[in-house]
């Protein structure tokens, strides 16, 4: 019999509040740092959403081509620049790709191109339909960053987007991942967001989960008693999935396996509903793995901040994992970041990754007095040796997503 196909990590790009490098993103991570702050973008001094993730210092001039910068908007721009960085990461170039139909893209997205709406809705209103640019059409979509990634570098293989929540992003990991075993060689996929442009934050105020809270160190506290919402985010990150044997073969380090991944779907804010369907997703994931709870070194909550939301999460995890719920030990870095929607998750993963390459689990930021049966990280990393990670993920609207993380390339049956 053949050895079946595995998709393993070869390359990361990240662009985050707390860096646009990922040894800058690692390291604020490993520390504990806090990047939310007040929010400064023009237009939104006005609005009651105070506090968010911005990402600073991302020269896109520099990185991208005039030719991709006027057509698309800042969350294309991130993708852009984290594939990249990404492909770079893998050592993966066009003279290592034997054919443009071998490599493939696939991306997870919600809020859209809302900035570069925005501007061109101002000029229709502003001064008539004959001053709106073409790429109105395409750059608010949510496949603008699948295309323009493909676009760019030449990649014909197998493309898509999942618009799937916020549990999409591990979704799109998935998919890829999927793709890789249906005989894909690569896969570029990850999921960046850019929802801070005054329009897309009007269009977020509707969800009771925001944080009212004007306070950085206080926004955003899961699973404490002071949890009051979550704090949103922009940045993301893309991956390199690469076939585990094409990779060994041209030297490339696999350094994570996607071992399993399981969804689930329960409704709008039903979040004490969301146990059973995360629990669900939980065990599908690894039983796709082939993983027993024990095996589990390391658990990256999806931590609203809501409550119900996290009291049904930790409840989840206990129905899933049972006894080793209590003693697997959890982090929410995200707290110190702000929850990205689509790319919240995967900034998880990439962090995973991380984790488990520098022996280190690490804390979950402004959060200190847990009030959950969980053996929650705070304060500052654990040093640990985590080989195999728990991304958990939960949509707005319903959507629930498990993925199952192995450190290196897995053995061979």
């Amino acid at each position: 019999m053949s050895e079946p196909r595995r998709a393993v990590v070869t390359g990361l790009g990240v662009v985050a509040p707390h860096g646009t490098e990922a040894e800058t993103f690692w390291k604020r991570t490993a520390d504990g740092t806090s990047s939310l702050a007040p929010i400064d973008r023009e237009g939104c001094d006005h609005l009651p959403l105070k506090v968010a993730g911005q990402v600073r210092g991302f020269d896109a001039d520099g990185l991208i081509e005039q030719t991709y910068l006027v057509q698309t908007d800042r969350f294309t721009h991130f993708a852009l620049a984290a594939a990249q960085r990404a492909l770079d990461d893998a050592r993966l170039a066009r003279a290592d790709i034997d054919s443009p139909f071998s490599v493939g893209v696939v991306t997870a997205a919600g809020s859209g191109g809302g900035e570069f709406g925005q501007r061109e809705l101002q000029k229709l209103w502003g001064q008539g339909s004959k001053y709106v640019g073409p790429y109105q059409s395409i750059a608010w979509f949510y496949a603008a960053s699948t295309g323009q990634i493909s676009i760019r570098g030449g990649f014909k293989g197998p493309c898509g987007v999942v618009t799937a929540d916020e549990a999409g992003g591990l979704d799109a990991l998935a998919h890829a991942a999927g793709c890789v075993r249906r005989g894909t060689d690569a896969v570029v996929t990850g999921a960046t967001e850019a929802p801070l442009a005054p329009y897309s934050m009007v269009c977020q105020l509707g969800y009771p989960e925001l944080s009212p809270s004007g306070d950085p160190e206080r926004a955003y506290r899961p699973f404490t008693s002071a949890a009051c919402g979550f704090v949103p985010a922009e940045g993301g990150v893309m991956f390199v999935l690469e076939e585990e044997r094409s990779a060994r073969e041209r030297g490339a380090d696999a350094r994570a396996t996607i071992a399993g991944h399981a969804a689930t779907f329960t409704g709008a804010s039903r979040w004490e509903e969301s146990r059973e369907g995360l629990a669900h997703a939980i065990r599908g994931a690894l039983d796709q793995a082939g993983c027993r709870p024990e095996e589990i070194d390391v658990v990256f909550a999806d931590a609203l901040g809501v409550p119900e939301a996290d009291r049904a999460e930790a409840l989840a995890l206990a129905d899933a994992l049972g006894p080793h719920a209590r003693r697997v030990p959890v982090t929410a870095p995200k707290t110190g970041l702000g929850r990205a929607f689509c790319a919240a998750a995967v900034l998880d993963v990439a962090t995973a990754v991380l984790a488990m390459e520098h022996d280190l689990v690490p804390p979950t930021p402004n959060v200190l007095d847990v009030c959950h049966d969980l053996d929650l990280v705070v304060g500052r990393a654990r040093p640990a040796e985590p080989r195999t990670a728990l991304v958990l993920s939960r949509g707005l609207m319903g959507s629930n997503a498990a993925l199952v993380l192995r450190k290196g390339a897995a053995p061979t049956p």
